[in-house]
């Protein structure tokens, strides 16, 4: 993809879109109108709502461009062809509203989502998930970092239960990035409880899946360390891995038992929404001396120049 590609042409505006309304805290764009995010609504009885039938993706802004957004397009539509749901806007039309909202908010660093819920049944009180309307919208906020950046510097102590295991695949496809996260809810009310700063979980092997918004990561000598079952195959998360191989790391992506977990050298989240991110404490168990890894500071200060100065930068052209 070539440097700093040019942003498309805006998608067309309604009547009804509200030009002089207030879209610094957030832009929505649903059913073809673009409001501030505190007015974006669903229907109560959109299966999206009602049985979180719902696929999405979160793209970054930094610096006044989308960054990797070819990487997050690709897994949308793959999410929405796993999922069965269609929309009316193609590829570049989905990547023209994204462009339009976050102009139209005039945010620099943002947060930025395209979703699409099953919809309305056109049968009402039908079960039968082809008869509904899929509903497809986006929307954008400020920057949202997973990890609280004061978290983050100090490392993350990370809980991982014994006890609350992941969705299977063979029910959920975890590689459709979706809104299934009764177990990560239950992981994080025991995390926080016990006075830790986030979860992730375990598949029924005893292997380490992931967690709410983020992937795992383990480094042991000169291996890169990450699940390949059971996960969502997040576009940090390959891009870390791509950064790791550049400073020499090996990269392994395969089953990752706990106990393999807490023997690893350092031990590091990756999301959307903060990038590589150090963990200093896995169930109690302390890393580092409870300071960040020196090479998942390096992937973290690699990571930042590739949002900042790399090639797949998307300037956003704000008005």
């Amino acid at each position: 993809m070539p440097e700093d590609r040019a942003a498309p042409a805006p998608a067309p505006a309604s009547a009804a879109a509200s030009a002089a309304a207030d879209l610094s805290a957030g832009a929505a764009w649903i059913e073809g109108r673009l409001v501030p995010m505190a007015e974006a609504r669903l229907p109560v009885n959109d299966w999206g709502v009602t049985r979180s039938d719902a696929v999405y993706d979160v793209a970054p802004v930094w610096d006044g461009a989308f960054v990797g957004l070819d990487r997050y397009l690709d897994r949308f539509f793959a999410s929405l062809a796993s999922a069965r749901m269609s929309i009316e806007e193609d590829r570049e039309g989905v990547r023209a509203i994204l462009h339009r909202i976050v102009a139209a908010a005039g945010l620099r660093e943002s947060y930025v989502a395209m979703v699409c819920t099953r919809g309305l049944p056109l049968i009402p009180g039908t079960r039968d998930p082809r008869t509904c309307r899929q509903n497809f919208f986006c929307w954008c906020v400020p920057y949202i970092y997973v990890v609280p950046q004061e978290v983050a510097a100090r490392g993350v102590r990370l809980h991982v239960p014994r006890d609350v295991r992941r969705i299977p695949e063979q029910s959920v496809n975890p590689r459709a990035k979706n809104y299934h996260w009764g177990d990560f809810t239950q992981a994080l009310f025991e995390g926080l409880d016990a006075g830790r700063d986030t979860a992730a979980v375990l598949d029924f092997d005893g292997n380490v899946t992931e967690g709410p918004g983020f992937n795992v990561l383990a480094i042991k000598g000169d291996a890169l360390i990450t699940a390949d079952r059971g996960v969502l195959e997040g576009r940090t998360r390959g891009v870390t891995m791509e950064l790791a191989e550049a400073l020499g790391l090996r990269v392994e992506a395969r089953a990752l038992p706990l106990e393999e977990l807490l023997e690893a050298d350092e031990v590091l989240l990756s999301t959307t929404g903060g990038g590589p991110t150090p963990v200093t404490e896995v169930n109690g168990r302390v890393f580092g001396n409870g300071a960040p890894g020196a090479l998942t500071t390096a992937l973290r200060e690699a990571y930042w120049r590739w949002m900042a100065e790399g090639p797949e930068r998307e300037p956003v052209a704000y008005g």
